[in-house]
């Protein structure tokens, strides 16, 4: 039977692989949809004089935008992804959807503030992070020179 540790091991191997095969998938998606891209350029071009055509193309090209920030999100699951996946599903609500109050876009200009600044702060305590451990390992690598001598 398994141990608990071995089947928490076993379950976390079980998940990497489920994200894999959505990762695949996913990314099989992001390639049709490209391909289905191609005609809409083509539509796009015959009718680009329509403001209603280049809301539809810029929809679609969203649309792709966001399907390879969650596949990068997928593949490399950290703060920096989830937060720009987030961003740019905000952008393109506010971007596409046209039914929107303006107190709707607002909110949405808000939040896209409040996530760049979560993100900055994100990179600065990272930064500072790296900093300190580089720091650290200067003192032992200083520690280990006093000592030899």
């Amino acid at each position: 039977m398994f141990g608990n540790d071995k089947l928490k091991k076993f379950v976390t191997n079980l998940c990497f692989v489920l994200e894999l095969i959505a990762a695949i998938f996913v990314f099989t998606g992001i390639i049709i949809t490209l391909i289905g891209l191609v005609p809409t350029i083509e539509q796009y071009w015959f009718a680009r004089t329509e403001a209603v055509a280049f809301s539809d193309f810029l929809e679609n090209v969203l649309a792709v935008v966001i399907g390879i920030e969650f596949l990068k999100m997928l593949c490399r699951p950290n703060s920096d992804n989830i937060l720009e996946t987030i961003i740019f599903v905000v952008a393109r609500h506010m971007i596409i959807n046209t039914a929107t109050t303006p107190l709707d876009d607002l909110i949405s200009t808000i939040a896209i503030i409040l996530l760049c600044i979560m993100r900055r702060y994100l990179k600065i305590a990272k930064e500072k992070d790296k900093r300190h451990k580089f720091d650290d390992k200067n003192a032992v690598e200083s520690i280990k020179e006093i000592v030899k001598e």
